[in-house]
């Protein structure tokens, strides 16, 4: 059923492209989804496959209650809600790379925030 292959390596991936094979199933061969290749299912008897799920832990993201939780760079703009002078900024790449930064302000006094597209 199989061809010769052009190396060797493990069952775990094709002989002839290289590509993961799929597990094996009710067929009696394993086909590679790429190239076709086809190892006969007696070819992983005795080889035992495990598998875990693993979930990462919730991250509690909470929002800072203080005004001395608001920390990073300040800019010299005001506040449109509470006239506050000075607010904390941060930047992001929202849109394509050959467009400007997106800047996020937040007033330290009433947690207002504000977005500017540069």
């Amino acid at each position: 059923m199989s061809k010769k292959a052009a190396f060797t390596s493990d069952l775990d991936f094709c002989p002839e492209c290289g590509s993961i094979l799929p597990l094996p199933g009710l067929e009696n061969v394993v086909t590679c989804r790429n190239c076709k290749y086809q190892i006969d299912v007696i070819e992983f008897d005795g080889v035992e496959i495990h598998s875990k799920v693993t979930f990462n832990k919730r991250e509690n993201k909470s929002v800072p209650q203080t005004e001395e939780e608001y920390t990073g760079p300040t800019a010299d703009r005001k506040c449109a809600k509470c006239g506050n002078e000075g607010m904390i900024f941060t930047t992001r790449q929202t849109r394509s790379a050959d467009e400007g930064q997106t800047v996020f302000y937040t007033c330290p006094v009433c947690r207002a925030q504000e977005t500017e597209y540069s």
